[in-house]
């Protein structure tokens, strides 16, 4: 086993090499490798960063989504909808972060990658639970934060604040009962407090 992490820069050529064309971007910040992949090489690129002898990632330590929403042009691609995996390398002592976007803004779809790493099952659900990414190849996508019957996606963006729906108990019908949501928006603005001559000469 390897002592000591490998520099980023050593690294980036190890990915590259290994990926080749599959790679949109490479970039060491922070001393961290961030490599961006098109959706359609996603999964290939999963398989490769775990079974190639300069990478060996055994392990995706995390995964979750992000929605860049109005900042989307912002975004490398301009899409909406980014899946983001943390791999971590036991045997060689090195981390990367893999970033895919989903194509679709209306409808975002990425490959699963149970099949790579078995860690990413419940990542992948709660992906799917609070940003609306949908898995294709999971073997039991479904929500695993919400509520049964809970209706949008928390996590997005344009959710709004207080959500559609809240629940209370009913003591007539001995159960819990959803309502309309029953909170007004309110604007808070804060209220600032200075001495005299703050900030002044004293």
């Amino acid at each position: 086993m390897t002592s000591f992490a490998v520099n980023p820069q050593t690294l980036k050529t190890q990915v590259d090499a290994a990926l080749g064309n599959l790679i949109v971007s490479s970039v060491v910040r922070l001393d961290e490798l961030t490599i961006v992949v098109d959706a359609k090489d996603y999964l290939r690129t999963a398989q490769i960063l775990r079974d190639d002898p300069q990478c060996r990632f055994e392990q995706l330590i995390d995964l979750c989504g992000v929605d860049y929403s109005t900042y989307k042009d912002q975004a490398q691609s301009g899409l909406r909808y980014c899946v983001v995996s943390h791999l971590l390398s036991v045997s060689l002592n090195q981390r990367i972060r893999l970033k895919v976007y989903a194509t679709d803004d209306t409808f975002p779809v990425l490959p699963s990658l149970c099949d790579v790493w078995s860690s990413t099952s419940w990542f992948e659900r709660e992906a799917f639970d609070l940003f609306g990414i949908v898995f294709e190849g999971h073997n039991d996508l479904r929500r695993i934060l919400t509520d049964y019957g809970f209706i949008g996606h928390p996590f997005r963006k344009d959710f709004p604040t207080t959500g559609h729906v809240e629940m209370r108990y009913d003591p007539e019908q001995k159960r819990v009962v959803y309502q309309p949501v029953t909170i007004e928006p309110r604007e808070i603005t804060p209220r600032i407090i200075r001495e005299p001559n703050y900030g002044g000469a004293h």
